[in-house]
């Protein structure tokens, strides 16, 4: 059976990470906060809150069947778009003088954006 649980297990998983990743966006914002460049108008706060309904709405739509082909393209142009504040997190972790594990940390999410871009688009080209 082509459309048999464990064949979307992987769709699931993935709105199962975007949609804990969304949900910390509201319980707690702050980290989040950091991440928003300052060249953004408005309030730091509501650009957290609009991503972490956004990841809400895309893991949503991955985790629907009828909506997972859209869902993976967008949770793709997602992870392209966040990258931006992934960047500056690694760069704000070495001028902060932050702990060292820390920074290896912010510096390796760069390269992990790439398979998870990866992971939507097979989402998006498996789907029905």
């Amino acid at each position: 059976m082509a459309d048999s649980s464990s064949s979307q297990r992987p769709a699931y998983l993935l709105a199962g990470v975007l949609a804990t990743a969304g949900v910390l966006h509201f319980v707690r914002p702050k980290p989040f906060d950091s991440l928003i460049p300052r060249e953004l108008p408005g309030s730091r706060r509501t650009w957290t809150y609009a991503s972490g309904a956004a990841e809400l709405g895309v893991a949503t739509s991955i985790a629907l069947p009828r909506t997972r082909r859209l869902g993976g393209l967008a949770a793709a142009l997602l992870f392209v778009g966040v990258f931006p504040g992934n960047v500056k997190m690694a760069l704000d972790s070495q001028r902060r003088g932050r702990p060292a594990r820390e920074r290896w940390v912010a510096w390796l999410r760069l390269p992990m954006q790439w398979p998870l871009v990866e992971w939507a688009l097979r989402i998006r080209d498996r789907a029905q």
